[in-house]
């Protein structure tokens, strides 16, 4: 095989980087819950997510009394934009510096735009959740680091729409969760699923409550952390039907991760590979059958026709 180039899929080893993905996972729940606060309520919080965007990631125009404010971070150069919709733009660079001097700055900045805003003051989904105006602990950021794994988001979402476009069922977006730091694309058989018993780290279980209200097959990729000490794509379903963990997927390389409960595929064996575009799909849509096919979905309703497929 031969790797792609590094560019298109980047090297991202996690014990390279965890200090800086430890600091900016926590920039990026700051602005996240500016989402929260201003963005009307949707089915499983989707109003809450960023997006992927050709310089970084995203929160999309969100509501502000009669105007409309974007928050922005691009990692081509370095810089968190905020942007109303009467035309004021302020910036913040991101450079190293604890969490609690960045928050203290993101708070000024959104006063100086007149946005009245309630942040909620601790980040969730973490094992430790230090509130953001105290954590001094998290002070890292490696440019080329970021930019690497914003470049991986970048290959993962074009890929993921291409999956998501295959299904004529109730989906998400393509979209990134700053809870868990992880792009998602997740489908949906139309029943309800049984209440989920929460248990998210810091996290209250009304909020996993919401997000699996309903049965879906979900994927996406994560740079890793905990039992997986790697980046790797990830499926996984709920509630997790017979047969599924046994169910055999591919590609070579990938698992059924028996903590997590879901499988995985190496980052790795995707960016060595000499399609990557074609392993990935492979992985996510076999994943897909599992679920659907152990949890009898109504394929035929849901599934577009493998001749249209995009």
């Amino acid at each position: 095989m031969t790797a792609a180039t590094d560019a298109t899929w980047p090297e991202l080893p996690l014990a390279q980087w965890q200090d800086t993905y430890a600091t900016l996972h926590m920039w990026t729940q700051i602005v996240g819950k500016t989402r929260l606060a201003l963005a009307p309520m949707q089915n499983h919080w989707w109003q809450i997510a960023l997006y992927v965007t050709p310089r970084g990631l995203t929160t999309s125009a969100m509501p502000c009394g009669r105007r409309s404010l974007a928050v922005d971070f691009d990692f081509l150069d370095h810089v968190l934009w905020l942007r109303s919709s009467d035309g004021a733009t302020r910036a913040l660079p991101l450079v190293a510096r604890p969490v609690a001097d960045f928050y203290a700055e993101y708070l000024a900045t959104l006063r100086a735009l007149h946005v009245e805003v309630t942040l909620r003051p601790g980040p969730v989904e973490v094992p430790v959740a230090i509130p953001f105006a105290e954590d001094r602990e998290h002070a890292s950021y490696d440019p080329d680091a970021a930019q690497r794994c914003w470049r991986i988001l970048l290959q993962a979402d074009r890929v993921l729409k291409r999956f998501r476009g295959r299904f004529l069922g109730k989906s998400s977006p393509v979209h990134f969760f700053w809870g868990s730091f992880d792009l998602a694309s997740t489908r949906f058989s139309g029943r309800r699923a049984p209440r989920h018993g929460g248990g998210a780290p810091n996290c209250p279980d009304y909020v996993m409550v919401e997000a699996y209200s309903h049965e879906c097959s979900s994927c996406g990729f994560w740079p890793g952390g905990g039992p997986i000490p790697e980046p790797v794509f990830y499926a996984y379903t709920y509630p997790e039907p017979d047969g599924y963990a046994g169910r055999a997927v591919r590609p070579e390389g990938a698992y059924y991760h028996r903590e997590m409960r879901e499988f995985v595929l190496p980052y790795e064996v995707v960016r060595r590979a000499t399609a990557p575009d074609d392993l990935l799909l492979d992985f996510v849509q076999s994943t897909y059958d599992a679920a659907a096919d152990c949890g009898r979905w109504d394929r035929a309703a849901l599934d577009r026709p493998r001749s249209e497929w995009p």
